[in-house]
């Protein structure tokens, strides 16, 4: 429970309690903080006993720590139950999907080019064209770029 507070911290509380409680009523304090800490881990239990008895046999091994998000994961993803990670990660990986369209997109391409040469009318031929994406090949010579004043 207590397992990131060091020496240091530990010894500072004891100090601050003795200055604040002073060294008569400090084990007073003590016996009562145990107390309410004893019936309140009574209570808690009893809770969950009373739980478990309402749900019924069907749930006897209903754990509660298993309600805690991370142990929720831990056992039922990262387990071997459920779906592992390399599940996870390649039903997340767009790889797959990516290369599915890029392959569409290279066979729409050679499509056109196939379209391309075959005796269609001038206009299709050119809207369907290969665009070079170089700079210099094709390229209108102008002074000045065109853009749109409304844009910017």
């Amino acid at each position: 429970m207590f397992s990131d507070v060091g020496l240091l911290e530990l010894v500072t509380l004891v100090v601050l309690a003795v200055l604040l409680f002073g060294p008569d009523k400090l084990p007073e304090v003590i016996q009562n903080v145990s107390g309410f800490i004893r019936k309140f881990r009574e209570f808690s239990e009893n809770a969950k006993q009373e739980i478990r008895s309402e749900l019924g046999p069907e749930f006897g091994d209903f754990d509660f720590e298993d309600l805690n998000p991370k142990a929720f994961v831990r056992k039922h993803v990262l387990d071997g139950n459920g779906l592992g990670l390399d599940e996870i990660r390649s039903a997340l990986d767009p790889r797959q999907e990516l290369a599915e369209v890029a392959d569409a997109v290279r066979g729409a391409a050679d499509g056109a080019a196939v379209r391309g040469s075959s005796a269609e009318p001038a206009l299709h031929k050119a809207v369907t064209s290969p665009v070079s994406l170089r700079k210099g090949e094709d390229a209108a010579p102008t002074g000045r770029p065109s853009f749109d004043p409304d844009a910017t």
